[in-house]
């Protein structure tokens, strides 16, 4: 049986590590962090990611676990509705195959769907990779040394694997000029249901969302060119003070509500562009390969169909991994350079820099509510012109479907 090591446990690892099981070979996922991720932002889950779910009979219970918004609301200073749309329009682009969810919830989901054969590792990393001719030596920093058929980076836009095996992140990262926080919190006494408010000014988004238990969801975008993020909590929390003092809306309240949050997710607004994303024995998978940027909204349904995509073409391969690795690029590279260049005209949108822009940004969505003008705008971008392959795996009796 071929061993594999995934690193991240994030959205790409466990639904590599599902597939990879069914494909016959014994995956073992190492994760940095001491447990499961919890909060982080909300995403919106379409196209061939919410596929491959039904696939994995996740469906009802991330039908359970997300939210059926009903509207965008962009706002102003006082709370006034000054452009917006319902999400009907999604529903007519995905064929109602659209929701809603926190991040953290699809890649526990994902999780549980691993059998328990599959070895966890928590709170550890790879910190040294050793190409062998039958095998990869991996240096774990608690575990010591392993070896593993294949290696598989699957640990995000700061991908560990990636600046072992590949190199520095400087070399493939590409900053978009643009940053990212966000954080939740419980009892905040404003709560639109099922709505996502925005409210901008120059160069700076927050946005609210509810949700489940009484919690509360809030992110910013906001424009930055250096792309240097503190490290510590605290200066995290103060360098979002710094970019939003002045703010009107609800700032004032939101910054209290900062005071008293412990996680913090801060960071900047980045694709990863490669040449490859294999190297021998090792592979690199979702936003480690190629990520398109946390403002496209699809990084989490790319992430899946990269894994899925990659555990098929190496069951179809029969063990002879280059061909795999070549074939799971050939399969998906024109797909993914089309998302990211729909995520570069994108990424703007949320913050634009000038109060011209900010006019011109909500005449466009006060578009998307005419018949058509959505799907004229946005549906090449919405819609995934890719087929799913149906492959055949060792551990099932049919093709999936």
């Amino acid at each position: 049986m071929k061993t594999v090591l995934i690193s991240g446990a994030g959205i790409a690892g466990p639904t590599l590590a599902y597939w990879l099981e069914r494909a016959g070979y014994a995956p073992t996922l190492v994760e940095r962090a001491p447990a499961l991720r919890r909060g982080g932002y909300v995403i919106d889950f379409w196209g061939l990611g919410y596929d491959i779910a039904e696939r994995m009979g996740l469906l009802p219970a991330i039908d359970r676990a997300g939210y059926h918004v009903r509207e965008l609301r962009i706002v102003d200073d006082d709370g006034r509705r000054v452009a917006g749309f319902g999400t009907r329009v999604f529903d007519e682009l995905t064929g109602s195959r659209f929701i809603t969810l926190v991040r953290s919830d699809l890649s526990r989901l994902l999780y549980e769907a691993m059998s328990d054969s599959t070895e966890v590792i928590f709170d550890d990393e790879i910190v040294a990779l050793e190409e062998q001719t039958e095998h990869v030596e991996v240096h774990l920093r608690r575990g010591g040394a392993r070896c593993f058929d294949l290696v598989v980076g699957a640990d995000g836009l700061h991908s560990q694997v990636r600046r072992l095996a590949f190199g520095p992140q400087s070399a493939f990262e590409r900053h978009l000029g643009y940053g990212v926080a966000a954080f939740e919190v419980h009892g905040y006494d404003r709560r639109d249901e099922n709505t996502y408010l925005m409210h901008t000014e120059p160069g700076r988004m927050i946005g609210r969302f509810a949700l489940h238990g009484g919690r509360t969801l809030f992110v910013f975008i906001f424009a930055d060119d250096a792309g240097r993020w503190p490290a510590t909590l605290a200066d995290q929390k103060s360098r979002l003070r710094d970019i939003y003092r002045g703010a009107r809306w609800e700032w004032p309240q939101i910054a209290d509500a900062l005071d008293c949050c412990d996680d913090l997710y801060f960071d900047r607004v980045s694709q990863i562009k490669m040449d490859r994303w294999s190297k021998g024995r090792i592979a690199l998978i979702g936003d480690a390969a190629f990520c398109v940027s946390l403002v496209a909204g699809q990084g989490s349904a790319l992430a899946m169909i990269s894994a899925y995509v990659l555990a098929g073409e190496l069951a179809r391969a029969a063990g002879r991994y280059r061909d795999a690795f070549n074939a799971y690029e050939a399969r998906l590279r024109s797909y993914i350079d089309a998302k990211q260049r729909g995520a570069e005209r994108f990424a703007a949108a949320f913050a634009p820099r000038t109060s011209y822009g900010l006019w011109f940004r909500n005449q466009v969505v006060r578009a998307f509510s005419w018949p058509g003008a959505a799907k004229l705008m946005v549906g090449r971008d919405i819609t995934d012109r890719l087929d799913l392959p149906d492959y055949r795996w060792d551990g099932c009796d049919t093709a999936s479907t």
